[in-house]
């Protein structure tokens, strides 16, 4: 499967959704992990914001990876992000799409003020 870092110096990103406990298994309730850690994985979703556009992503995160003070509207930054091109079929109809990964989303701290 690709792998493809993503950058996100020259971006903003806000959460739009705070994290909840990634579902495997929407039937069973079966909660997803990492398969290497066996975390709990998280997803949230944010706004992100660069070249004059924004786009709303989904982002999974390992629960451990989840910093404090995260709420609506912060500016957070993400460190090891990654997207993941995907396609599936599902009842004779094929899907696609991109999935983004993060190892961590902090709180992004303000920028010292100037004077």
């Amino acid at each position: 499967m690709r792998v493809i870092p993503v950058s996100t110096s020259d971006a903003t990103l806000l959460v739009t959704k705070l994290p909840e406990v990634k579902v495997r298994d929407r039937q069973t309730g079966e909660v997803a992990v990492d398969p290497v850690t066996n975390q709990r994985l998280m997803t949230l979703e944010l706004v992100f914001i660069a070249a004059g556009g924004s786009d709303m992503i989904k982002v999974t995160v390992p629960e451990q990876g989840i910093g404090d003070g995260l709420m609506m509207g912060a500016p957070v930054f993400l460190s090891g992000l990654v997207a993941r091109p995907w396609e599936s079929e599902f009842g004779g109809r094929a899907r696609h799409g991109i999935a983004y990964r993060a190892d961590a989303v902090m709180v992004s701290s303000p920028a010292p003020a100037q004077g």
